[in-house]
């Protein structure tokens, strides 16, 4: 295994989720969780977050089984951890927020551990633009640093945000995100105005479309979605997408056009496979075996010659 480290910060949850499937109840979830989860199939992660004590201890100890350091997982004693529930009706790209309970990650301040500011790749997951500031500050040296975002942080702080993609060297971001980040409507425009900004890379998700990574101003890669005839629970399909692409790149340690593509494909590949059940249930029980036979479908499937 490789021993470079992905440093992943962001939210640890606990999810109450509806679908036409089916329901999860308080089940492990966060943008840290999902892409760290992910990521760790290909390399050794650091995590950073926080939890109430109301978190499972199993939880914790899925965590640590599946070589991921959680040292940087701050758990306050007498809180309550971050609690999110939601249900998809219809369209599977969208879930309608039923209740949603900050808890301890209202005051959350990333800590990172000495340990962890050596780490060369860094993905700052779906937290305020001004925490993940606070993250480079500390880890100026990485190799490769890379942020996800959402609408309402581009509506609610948006200078933070524009100076957070400034610093990255990787930008994960949805369509319709890019179109209200930018205000340009065609994405290839949108994605030149974020590389001006500075990142060399910038990766449209796109659901069920699958994803478009821009490189330096120009279109480089699309990756069709994995066609699968029954989707189970779409939460964390983007964290996992993310996680995948930078473990599978960390994995490799070479950052390099065909690195960038595979990343692009496994990151598809996990979360094609997350969607399959609710929370973390489907990694539980994935194989390294699995995902390289997927990958191989997937290639089989773009392939023209």
């Amino acid at each position: 295994m490789s021993a470079n480290h992905v440093l992943i910060v962001g939210s640890v949850a606990l999810d109450s989720v509806q679908t036409p499937s089916g329901r999860a109840v308080r089940a492990l979830g966060g943008a840290a969780v999902y892409s760290s989860v992910a990521a760790s199939f290909f390399a050794p992660v650091r995590m950073v977050g926080v939890v109430g004590e109301d978190v499972p201890a199993e939880h914790v100890d899925f965590l640590k089984s599946r070589n991921i350091d959680v040292m940087g997982l701050q758990i306050v004693p007498g809180g309550r951890t971050f609690h999110w529930a939601g249900a998809y009706e219809g369209d599977m790209n969208q879930a309608d927020t039923l209740a949603t309970e900050l808890n301890v990650f209202q005051d959350f301040r990333p800590e990172l551990p000495e340990a962890y500011l050596s780490s060369d790749y860094v993905f700052l997951a779906n937290i305020d633009p001004e925490l993940q500031l606070t993250v480079l500050d500390q880890v100026p040296a990485a190799k490769l640093k890379a942020v996800d975002t959402m609408n309402f942080w581009i509506t609610s702080k948006y200078d933070a945000l524009r100076e957070v993609i400034s610093r990255v060297d990787v930008v994960f971001i949805n369509d319709a995100e890019l179109r209200q980040f930018t205000g340009i409507v065609n994405l290839t425009k949108a994605a030149a105005a974020v590389h001006d900004l500075g990142p060399s890379y910038v990766i449209v998700k796109k659901g069920e479309h699958g994803a478009v990574m821009y490189c330096n101003q120009e279109m480089c890669f699309a990756a069709a979605s994995y066609p699968l005839a029954e989707v189970a629970d779409p939460t964390g399909a983007g964290d996992s997408f993310a996680g995948g692409f930078m473990g599978y790149l960390a994995g490799t340690g070479q950052i390099n056009p065909t690195n960038l593509r595979r990343a692009v494909v496994y990151g598809s590949t996990l979360a094609s496979y997350n969607v399959q059940e609710f929370s973390l249930n489907r990694f539980k029980s994935l194989t390294k075996g699995e995902i390289a036979s997927r990958y191989d479908e997937f290639k089989r499937i773009v392939l023209i010659d």
